[in-house]
């Protein structure tokens, strides 16, 4: 469904997005006669210790392959750079198309993108990094700390030299009040979430309290992942995402908002 022919009828989103990275979407469901909600279970932070990552970025020339995990490794990354850029002989790589973007925009050419898909499945199923491919190679993974395992094992195996620069920490966001007294609690309709980690934080911030509310309401994510997460949270209607970016997540709304 074109998101330009749903009308989203005063449906409450809730949207879990970190602030930074939230406005797109709630600018795009109020455009949709929806209301946003916004409610970040999400915060983006410096490392705790920089140390070791700076003199890791020191020998970024040693470097064959970057690979940058999200838009916020991007972000992140190029700030811990400085003034330094990746080398011109490097071959960097991103999970989806808004990590691409936003490398493109920071001023780095992108050598490798998935056809298909935005996850790390979706990266390693590339010829580019088959193990005849980086057999040998040095591979730099920029990401957040304590960050999926997936990616680097698996390069790992196929013969790649990985390290990791993490250059950012993901944080649950301490409460704000009681959730109980949320003005649009009773005005909730419908939840979106990107990421497993918004998810379990959602799970602490909702509460025992407000738990079942949270499981009961209609939830969009968007990877098979995620959705195998928030039924093991005891999520009950978990709606898939044709993709990450904002168009896709409000046409998951609008198919809902049909459907039911």
């Amino acid at each position: 469904m074109d998101p330009a022919d749903c009308n989203l009828a005063g449906a409450g989103v809730l949207i879990t997005r970190a602030a930074h990275q939230a406005e797109g979407l709630c600018k795009l469901v109020d455009e949709l006669k929806g209301r946003p909600l916004r409610f970040p279970a999400l915060e983006i932070s410096a490392p705790a210790q920089t140390e070791q990552l700076k003199e890791l970025l020191t020998r970024i020339e040693d470097f064959d392959v970057a690979i940058f995990i999200s838009a916020n490794a991007v972000k992140w990354g190029v700030k811990y750079l400085g003034k330094g850029r990746l080398p011109e002989r490097m071959r960097t790589a991103s999970v989806g198309l808004a990590t691409a973007q936003a490398l493109a925009e920071s001023g780095h050419q992108v050598t490798l993108v998935p056809k298909q898909g935005f996850d790390s499945e979706a990266l390693l199923a590339a010829p580019e990094l088959s193990a005849q491919q980086v057999a040998g190679k040095r591979v730099l993974i920029f990401r957040g700390k304590d960050g999926r395992a997936l990616l680097g094992e698996t390069l790992t195996r196929r013969g790649a030299l990985v390290e990791y620069a993490e250059v950012y920490q993901r944080n649950c966001p301490e409460p704000t009040g009681d959730l109980d007294k949320k003005p649009w609690l009773d005005s909730l309709d419908v939840i979106t979430a990107t990421s497993n980690a918004i998810l379990d934080n959602l799970y602490l911030l909702f509460g025992e309290t407000q738990r079942a509310r949270l499981q009961q309401t209609p939830l969009v994510v968007i990877s098979e992942r995620m959705r195998e997460h928030a039924h093991a949270l005891g999520c009950r209607q978990v709606i898939l995402a044709d993709g990450p970016d904002d168009r896709a997540i409000v046409e998951a709304i609008c198919r809902w908002i049909v459907s039911r």
